[in-house]
């Protein structure tokens, strides 16, 4: 195991992250972050264990926000800004005082199946869900600009599910329009670290799923070009790290119900069990770490700024 691995006392609060952090870390002050993926399921399957270890987490590491890597609702996302499962799946699941500031979200295919702009309309009644369109920016530190995509319009089949709810929607999103903004937008960052967040694989070891081929063939190209380090995403309910094409692709979409997963080209991690990921991100280096259900280490690692 690493040296970020904690034990069950340092998870609620006994020895602070900050304290086994590399010097490189501890001397900047890094932005800290928790991240979970995959959801929205009344608190079922582990999302309320996950929910519970995840804000113990979030106190210890003194984290400032948290990101939701999309499908918040299962299964078929939420159908206004009042639908009840914004009670049931989210603001009775995630109680912790340290999930209570803001939350960074995007959209999923599961989402995609309701109304997506609930969840933008959500956000203008929340004071911590954070979605003010379906794709936009963030810049939580001087040295941090985070870029959140919608990533369901741009997998082609959706939109061939023919009299379908999701077919609907990713119908009238342009696909061109999202990929110039994010072209134009990495391009004018001079942040040490962009981070981007999609729903979708780029590249995954993930049994459902694994690399999206559109990902692959649209949005990686633009990631590269633009030095951008690391992609994080969910879709697969799993946890992974891959190092691959120059940059990392972290998964962190087991926040509730899980697949088997498994290792592929630049595999550093992967396991199939409810959690979430940990992020502290210093100007030179960038600490993930990620934690199962029960609060354990399961894998932590320090990644150099290219």
């Amino acid at each position: 195991m690493s040296r970020l691995t904690l034990d069950r006392r340092a998870l609620l609060g006994a020895v602070p992250l900050a304290a086994l952090a590399p010097r490189a870390l501890a001397a900047e002050a890094p932005l800290r972050f928790v991240a979970v993926g995959d959801w929205g399921r009344d608190g079922a399957s582990h999302q309320r264990d996950v929910a519970a270890v995840m804000g113990a987490a979030a106190a210890a590491t003194g984290s400032a926000f948290t990101v939701s890597t999309g499908d918040n609702f299962y299964e078929n996302g939420v159908t206004s800004a009042t639908d009840p499962q914004w009670k049931s799946s989210f603001e009775d699941v995630y109680t912790h005082p340290a999930l209570q500031g803001r939350w960074y979200a995007v959209l999923g295919n599961h989402d995609y199946r309701g109304t997506p702009q609930a969840e933008v309309d959500y956000a203008a009644t929340s004071p911590r869900w954070f979605m003010p369109a379906r794709y936009y920016t963030a810049s939580p530190a001087p040295h941090v600009d985070l870029f959140f995509l919608d990533t369901s319009p741009v997998v082609q089949s959706y939109r061939a599910k023919v009299h379908s709810r999701i077919a609907e929607n990713v119908a009238s999103q342009d696909v061109g329009a999202q990929l110039a903004w994010l072209d134009a937008a990495l391009g004018k960052s001079t942040a040490a670290w962009k981070i981007v967040v999609g729903h979708h694989t780029i590249r995954s070891g993930g049994s459902e799923h694994g690399d999206t081929p559109e990902m692959v063939a649209q949005v990686l190209p633009i990631l590269k070009r633009r030095g951008v380090q690391l992609y994080l995403n969910g879709h697969e309910h799993d946890l992974q790290h891959i190092a691959r094409d120059g940059m990392n692709f972290v998964c962190s979409g087991a926040g509730s119900e899980v697949r088997p997963t498994g290792n592929v080209e630049g595999t550093k991690f992967a396991l199939s069990r409810s959690g979430f990921a940990t992020f502290a991100v210093a100007r030179d280096a960038l600490d993930l770490e990620m934690r199962d259900y029960t609060g354990a280490s399961v894998y932590g690692t320090t990644i150099g700024r290219a």
